[in-house]
């Protein structure tokens, strides 16, 4: 059976896009504005939906393709939003030796979500990253700013249920 991908719709708000217009129209005329402008649109809105790209082309009028292959070539770039609660799992060698797989197929089971995706509810974002320099604590988890090392897979509801239960 096919799992249904979690996807959160577009939901920019006024204040953002007149932002994103006056950041367009002070970049319009410089040549090699498109980094600088989807640096700051993504900070304007978190990350960087097609909806905000092809606003991005059509005010520097260049091809929607152009903007999406420097989103999708660039890692500093997401095209999807993240969590109020942003979930991390360390997949370097020492993480991934020691269980980090075990980690994020846990965290998939309770929050039925895969890396690179968003809870319905926006509360959840899960993603695996490279090493994070804490190999000694391998493998390691981090929720937002907080750090959680020598974990094993039964420790995750654990951990999950501390968000769950913060409002």
């Amino acid at each position: 059976m096919a799992k249904k991908k979690t996807t959160v719709p577009f939901q920019g708000t006024a204040e953002q896009e007149a932002k994103l217009k006056a950041l367009i129209a002070e970049y319009k005329e410089i040549p090699g504005a498109l980094m600088p402008v989807l640096q700051q649109a993504q900070g304007i809105y978190g990350y960087l939906p097609i909806e905000v790209q092809q606003m991005i082309a059509e005010g520097l009028n260049i091809p929607l393709a152009e903007v999406y292959g420097v989103v999708t070539f660039y890692s500093q770039f997401t095209l999807n939003p993240k969590g109020k609660y942003e979930i991390s799992v360390c997949m370097g060698t020492a993480c991934y030796v020691k269980g980090a797989g075990d980690l994020i197929d846990r965290i998939t089971h309770i929050l039925g979500i895969e890396p690179g995706e968003v809870t319905p509810d926006g509360k959840f974002s899960l993603t695996n990253t490279r090493c994070i320099g804490a190999c000694g604590l391998a493998p390691v988890m981090t929720v937002n700013d907080d750090v959680y090392g020598r974990l094993k897979a039964e420790d995750i509801d654990g951990i999950l249920r501390k968000y769950m239960n913060e409002e």
